[in-house]
């Protein structure tokens, strides 16, 4: 079975449609699947529900999708670096589930896992409780979560052989493993691809198994989200 597509486009073309739920690996601007997101606002799908820690920014990441309309909701656990999100939200144009950062990695570990929900501390006496259910374990309150399961995951990895085992490079790891496992069908975004077999076992981080469609983009961006120096 061939993994390897010519372009972004090409591995999203007749997968990726309207109102379809969307996993994206990354923090911030590290270790985002910069190419996919760019085919996602070329192929012009629309009411997307987009997971992800973070929102982008303006005019890159997850923000062209924004900026486009192409994402009618987030859930997400960090948004505070988008202008184009915070006025779509505060006009009521754009739906968010806000969503710990903690619990937001597990409900997708969970999903990938096929554990449908789990009980969790986090939220507790908090927005983040509403409409949730509750339960006492040891004296403690818990929310129930319920797990994530996106119909497409995008990904970025560093490198990745022709069987889709990925290995990511350094803190660029992130959210992606967890979101790689957890989606229906996964799309990873690689700068390196290599012969299978020719990666060491030991350094694999996520299993072929879990990716469906590979992408080569060997000159990402790589923007950085915010840059401070000291004074001269």
């Amino acid at each position: 079975m061939n993994k390897v597509y010519g372009s972004a486009e090409q591995a999203l073309h007749g997968v990726l449609k309207d109102g379809h739920m969307i996993g994206v690996g990354g923090f911030g601007l590290c270790g985002i699947p910069e190419a996919l997101i760019e085919a996602v606002r070329v192929l012009g799908v629309k009411h997307l529900t987009a997971i992800s820690n973070n929102a982008g920014v303006d005019g890159f990441g997850l923000g062209i999708l924004l900026q486009t309309r192409q994402i009618k909701k987030m859930i997400s656990s960090y948004v505070g670096e988008n202008k184009e999100f915070e006025r779509q939200y505060l006009a009521g144009e754009l739906e968010l589930e806000f969503t710990p950062q903690g619990t937001l990695a597990e409900k997708l570990r969970a999903g990938g896992s096929g554990i449908p929900a789990f009980f969790t501390k986090t939220g507790v006496g908090t927005l983040v409780a509403q409409g949730k259910e509750e339960r006492e374990f040891d004296g403690h309150r818990y929310l129930m979560e319920h797990a994530l399961v996106p119909d497409v995951s995008l990904v970025k990895a560093w490198k990745a052989d022709r069987s889709g085992n990925l290995v990511y490079r350094k803190t660029a790891r992130n959210f992606n493993p967890n979101v790689a496992m957890a989606g229906k069908l996964t799309v990873a975004e690689v700068e390196i691809l290599v012969e299978t077999g020719d990666l060491d076992p030991d350094q694999i981080h996520t299993p072929g198994i879990f990716v469906h469609r590979i992408v080569v983009n060997p000159h990402p961006q790589k923007r950085i989200e915010q840059r401070t120096v000291r004074a001269k």
